[in-house]
């Protein structure tokens, strides 16, 4: 199978840390920042690390999974929690999804995590549901209402997109995750497409949560 055609399942795992590791010392925290960090390295999944720090009152940081195996994910967060590091993290927020071929267009937006590509600055994790009338409509004229939403997202290059699906396997329906150097881009973009159709068919797509690049230990020890 190629590698474009390969299935993926992605997890967006986001974290608390408990105020008591505030009280443990400096050179303990970088150290155990390290253990986790060569967790991540030698894991059966690929990821990246984001902090959420002081932009959310319900996250601190984001580790993103991707792998064809539920399984080595569910192995590497199991790993993280054996480690130091591990004792004091809760998770607060968790998204699963998967990668398949779109029906709306011909190819779907870069997956730039499946592609290989370089991390950019920002990524917006983005849940949605849609409501029960979209899926109602034949399926021409949602095409076409996708066709129009498709051109204005592809007015903003600067935004790459990762789109997967949680159909029967979460909550929500679809799974984006915005990736920009320039957060004002992507808002602009955003409000732009609440101009179209198809945003009329959107019954939830919150929470909208920012997440910075960042290395797993300087995350870690800036937590306090």
């Amino acid at each position: 199978m190629s590698e474009e055609n390969k299935r993926y399942y992605f997890n967006f795992s986001f974290f608390k840390i408990d105020p008591k590791w505030r009280w443990m010392a400096d050179l303990a925290k970088e150290e155990s920042a390290k253990e986790l960090e060569n967790i991540l390295e030698n894991a059966p999944v690929q990821s990246r690390t984001y902090s959420t720090l002081g932009l959310r009152n319900d996250a601190d940081f984001l580790i993103w999974f991707m792998s064809e195996s539920i399984e080595d994910i569910q192995e590497t967060i199991s790993k993280i929690y054996l480690t130091v590091v591990g004792k004091y993290i809760m998770p607060s927020i968790v998204y699963f999804s998967s990668t398949r071929p779109s029906i709306y267009a011909q190819k779907d937006r870069i997956h730039s995590f499946v592609g290989g590509l370089e991390a950019k600055k920002y990524t917006v994790v983005y849940p949605f549901i849609k409501t029960r009338e979209w899926y109602l409509l034949p399926l021409e004229q949602r095409k076409a209402m996708m066709d129009e939403h498709i051109k204005v997202s592809q007015k903003y290059p600067q935004v790459e997109l990762n789109t997967t699906y949680s159909f029967g396997i979460h909550d929500q329906d679809f799974m984006l995750a915005f990736e920009s150097d320039d957060l004002n881009v992507f808002q602009d973009m955003i409000m732009e497409l609440r101009g179209t159709k198809v945003s009329a068919y959107v019954k939830e797509d919150t929470p909208m949560i920012v997440c910075v690049k960042k290395d797993i230990v300087p995350i870690i020890t800036s937590l306090g």
